[in-house]
């Protein structure tokens, strides 16, 4: 009946109302987040002296890994309310978003600074922008490597006809083979207990170097150690990812009703602010960077304001000139 339906609606309407909200929430954030890292991104490509350093090549990296994995994140939280998604995008979502780009990418920045501080007559001659390159690829095809693997296994295990039907986009609604989670939880034990030791011990070497260090070198020194310090925290936000599905768990069966709100929750601190991280360890606290950022917001202001002080004088002038004319 007619009322059935109109009540039906009213109940529906607070529902979509707060995915609404939730959706503009999620797209500001990330417009904010890209839009930042963005900065640092131009900054980057504006100046030959990062483009020739394998530290900042690899931060950069970083960067744009982080930028990718957000608009991915928040498209596919505004696909899943909005368009049916088919099972073979969305295994090729996966592929970017269950990556390990960033605790590698984290290794490789640790060990850098490591040998910068630890064997600097060494470190002009190993760490070099194509060696950062080729750690950029290899960590690359370790990520998709895994994924590729998932993959090969719904393929063996799953018949063709499951590539043509939608799915709610989501890892373990598509990878779901046998033994999967299992072969899942042992990769990435590895995978991050190996970052975690490489984090660990270069933090315990450049502590040891800071120590022994005088002067600048040591100033330097402890700057590296909280450089790799901050990789760490970087490295333990990283597994709330892995620890995020155990934590909603916990939290919705103490609040039920809340369900919608802790899974928003779990989604910000887990896919969206980790993503700022990157340009505050290092683009705000590197000076060379920070003030090539600076350079060029200041410029870009300066360039603003001379295009909208540039029709003033002419209209001083036009009226003067009336006035002139005028009193003549």
């Amino acid at each position: 009946c007619l009322s059935c339906l109109c009540e039906q609606l009213n109940s529906q309407t607070p529902a979509w109302s707060h995915a609404l909200s939730k959706h503009l929430i999620t797209v500001a954030l990330g417009c904010l987040i890209n839009g930042t890292n963005g900065v640092f991104v131009y900054t980057y490509f504006r100046g030959q002296v990062f483009q020739r350093d394998p530290r900042y090549v690899l931060y950069i990296h970083l960067v744009i890994n982080d930028m990718i994995m957000l608009s991915l994140s928040v498209a596919l939280q505004i696909l899943t309310y909005t368009v049916p998604l088919g099972f073979a995008p969305c295994c090729i979502v996966l592929l970017f978003l269950v990556t390990t780009n960033n605790p590698l990418s984290l290794a490789g920045m640790a060990l850098e600074r490591y040998i910068a501080v630890c064997r600097p007559l060494h470190h002009v001659h190993i760490c070099t922008v194509r060696r950062a390159h080729v750690v950029i690829a290899l960590t690359w095809v370790v990520s998709f490597g895994s994924t590729f693997i998932n993959i090969i296994m719904v393929l063996t295990t799953q018949p063709l006809s499951v590539f043509s039907r939608n799915v709610i986009c989501y890892q373990s609604n598509v990878f779901h083979a046998p033994h999967y989670k299992a072969l899942n939880t042992a990769g990435q034990v590895i995978l991050f207990s190996f970052v975690f030791l490489t984090v660990v011990v270069t933090y315990v070497k450049v502590l040891h170097a800071a120590r022994a260090a005088s002067g600048s070198s040591q100033a330097s020194a402890r700057k590296a150690r909280n450089t790799i310090a901050l990789h760490g925290i970087q490295l333990l936000i990283y597994m709330l990812s892995f620890l995020s599905p155990i934590i909603n768990i916990i939290l919705i069966g103490m609040w039920p009703h809340k369900r919608t709100n802790i899974l928003f929750t779990s989604f910000l601190f887990v896919n969206v602010f980790p993503r700022l991280l990157s340009p505050l360890i290092y683009g705000v606290r590197d000076q060379l960077f920070s003030s090539h950022v600076r350079l060029h917001l200041c410029s870009r202001c300066s360039a603003a304001g001379r295009k909208g002080a540039g029709g003033r004088p002419n209209g001083r002038r036009s009226g003067g000139s009336s006035r002139t004319a005028a009193g003549t």
